[in-house]
C-alpha cells in the first residue's frame, strides 16, 4: 500500500495532462445526466425505503416483546439487525450525503436527518463529507485510513505496537459506532494537548457525542427492553446483538471501499494544486468495489459501487448501478484498474493488508513490488505521455 508517488510502476504514467482533464469533463457529464433525470421515480424509491425500514423495525421490535421465547428471538434479532443496516447504510449515510436534499422534502434532507448512531449526524458530515471525500485516501490528511490507530503505509514507521494492529481492528469492527463517534472528536489529536482538550468547541462537541450515545444506550437498552416486561433481558440481548452484526458489516463494507489489494494512496504533497480532473482520478484510483446482488447493493447502500460514489457522492445511490458500466467504460478506455470483486474477496484481501502492515516490511513477501523511492510530487506532475497503457482489471474471482 505504498503511496502511488513512491512505487516503480506509475499506474498513470501513460495519461497526458490533458488526458486526465478530458476525463474529468466526461465525468462531469455522466454527472449532469443524473442530475438532469433525477424525478418522481427516485424519491419514490427513497420513500420506499424508508418505509419498509421503518415497518421492519417495529415489527421486529414487537416480536422481541415476546423474546422470551426462542423462535421469537431469533425472528426478531434477524429483523432488527437488518433494519439497523439498512437505516445506517442506504438511508442515513446517503440522505447525511445530500443525495436527495433536491427533492426539499425537510423529513428526507442532510440538515434534518439523526441516524440511528453513536455518532451526532452533524460531527459525522464534517468528517466524512467534508474531509474523506475531500482527502480520499491521502496519507495523514484521510483518516478514514486505519482510523488513526493502525499502520497503512509501508514508508510508516512500524514499532512493536502495531503487532496488535489486527486485534484492534477487530475491537473497532466491534463497536464500530463508538470508533466513529471518537474519530469524529479526533480524540488522538485533541487529548494529547491540553490546550485542545479544554477548548469550549472540543468540550461542546464532546458533550453533544456523550448526549447522542446516552440516547441510544437509553433507546435500545432500557426503553425497549423494559416493554418487554419478562422478556427484559431477551431484549436487551436482542439489541445487542443487532447492534454488533450492524457494526461488523458496516466495518467490513467500509474496508473493502478503500483498503484492499489494488488500491492506491497518496502522498500529502501530491494534491497541491489539483485540478478537478486529477480529483477524479484519484478517486477512481482510491476506491474499489463490490460485486453481488441488488439486495447485496441495497444492505451496502450500494456502497458496493463504491468508485461511483466516491466520484459522485451527491447523486442518489439507486443511480449507481445505472452509471458503473459507463464509469468501468471509461476506466477501460484510459487504461486503469477498475478494482472490483465479491464481498468475502474483498473483505479477505482488506484484513491481508491489516496483518500485512502490522509486521515490519519484509517480514511477509510485499506484493507491492519493489519500491524506489522519488520526491512527492503533484500528479500532473507524474503523469507522462509514454503511448497508450494496456487495459488493466483487478476483478477478483468467486
Amino acid at each position: 500500500m505504498t503511496v502511488l508517488q513512491k512505487k516503480s510502476v506509475n499506474p498513470v504514467a501513460h495519461l497526458s495532462a490533458e488526458d486526465i482533464e478530458e476525463l474529468g469533463r466526461r465525468l462531469d457529464a455522466i454527472r449532469a445526466e443524473i442530475i438532469a433525470a433525477r424525478g418522481e421515480s427516485d424519491a419514490a424509491y427513497i420513500r420506499r425505503v424508508i418505509d419498509v425500514q421503518r415497518k421492519l423495525e417495529l415489527s421486529s421490535r414487537a416480536v422481541l416483546l415476546f423474546s422470551l421465547f426462542p423462535p421469537a428471538w431469533l425472528l426478531g434479532t434477524a429483523g432488527l439487525s437488518v433494519a439497523k443496516i439498512l437505516e445506517n447504510m442506504e438511508i442515513g449515510h446517503n440522505v447525511m450525503h445530500g443525495q436527495w436534499d433536491w427533492m426539499r422534502d425537510p423529513k428526507i434532507h442532510s440538515t434534518t436527518w439523526e441516524w440511528d448512531n453513536a455518532s451526532p449526524s452533524e460531527q459525522w458530515k464534517h468528517s466524512h463529507n467534508e474531509l474523506h471525500h475531500t482527502y480520499t485516501n491521502v496519507i495523514g490528511r484521510d483518516n478514514d485510513l486505519g482510523y488513526g490507530i493502525m499502520r497503512v503505509d509501508e514508508d510508516q514507521r512500524w514499532v512493536p505496537l502495531y503487532l496488535a494492529q489486527p486485534l484492534w481492528n477487530f475491537i473497532n469492527a466491534c463497536f464500530f459506532e463508538y470508533g466513529i463517534a471518537a474519530y469524529d472528536l479526533e480524540l488522538g489529536k485533541n487529548l494529547r494537548s491540553e490546550r485542545r482538550r479544554k477548548s469550549p468547541e472540543f468540550r461542546a462537541r464532546t458533550k453533544q457525542v456523550l448526549k447522542k450515545i446516552r440516547g441510544q444506550v437509553t433507546k435500545d437498552y432500557v426503553v425497549h427492553p423494559a416493554l418487554s416486561g419478562p422478556s427484559f433481558l431477551h431484549t436487551v440481548a436482542a439489541n445487542a446483538t443487532a447492534n454488533l452484526v450492524r457494526n461488523l458489516w458496516t466495518h467490513s463494507v467500509i474496508m473493502c471501499g478503500h483498503f484492499p489489494e489494488g488500491v492506491e494512496t497518496f502522498e500529502r504533497r501530491s494534491i497541491e494544486g489539483e485540478t478537478r480532473g486529477e480529483w477524479y482520478l484519484r478517486q477512481m484510483l482510491g476506491s474499489a468495489n463490490i460485486s453481488g446482488t441488488k439486495a447485496m447493493h441495497l444492505m451496502t447502500g450500494n456502497l458496493s459501487y463504491q468508485i461511483e460514489h466516491h466520484l459522485f457522492p451527491d447523486l442518489p445511490s439507486n443511480r449507481y448501478q445505472e452509471i458503473a458500466p459507463q464509469v468501468r467504460a471509461l476506466f477501460d478506455e484510459y487504461g486503469l484498474t477498475y478494482t472490483t470483486g465479491p464481498l468475502p474477496k474483498q473483505v479477505a484481501s482488506a484484513w491481508s493488508k491489516v496483518i500485512r502492515l502490522s509486521l515490519p516490511n519484509g517480514f511477509v513477501a510485499d506484493t507491492t513490488g519493489k519500491l524506489r523511492r522519488r520526491a512527492g510530487r503533484p500528479v500532473a506532475a507524474l503523469v507522462r505521455s509514454t503511448g497508450a497503457g494496456s487495459t488493466r482489471e483487478t476483478e477478483q474471482a468467486a
